[in-house]
């Protein structure tokens, strides 16, 4: 399980995990993590581990900027660089890494979801 790469990240493991699954608090939610075995396991699935399955987690920040210092970030921490970030055709800028159980996560600056004082995404109406 990637435990020690989300605390290199700085995210605080609650007391409410155990050897099985950890839970991070975030901002307005729970990361639950599991390793991709016990993942598999409690879904009923096989594990395949054939690369890309579909969904990715995402992490939005001010800038463009912001984009690379925390691709740099993770990469310093653990994680895999999938795709450099870059201009994105939609008008924003990312990238891609994976965390070291192979969960996407893409960093993005998306100019038209400008973020709260919290750093919460704010969706238009």
């Amino acid at each position: 399980m990637s435990i020690a790469y989300h605390e290199r990240l700085g995210w605080k493991r609650s007391s409410a995990s155990n050897d099985q699954i950890t839970f991070i608090q975030m901002k307005g939610l729970v990361l639950a993590l599991f390793s991709r075995v016990a993942l598999a396991t409690d879904a009923g699935v096989e594990d395949g581990n054939c690369g890309f399955a579909g969904v990715t987690l995402a992490h939005n920040v001010p800038s463009d900027r912001g984009v690379d210092a925390v691709v740099r970030f993770a990469l310093s921490c653990g994680a895999r660089l999938v795709r450099k970030p870059e201009k994105a055709s939609w008008g924003g800028y990312s990238g891609y890494v994976a965390d070291p159980d192979g969960h996407l996560w893409e960093i993005s600056h998306n100019p038209y979801f400008p973020l709260d004082h919290h750093g919460h995404i704010v969706l238009p109406a």
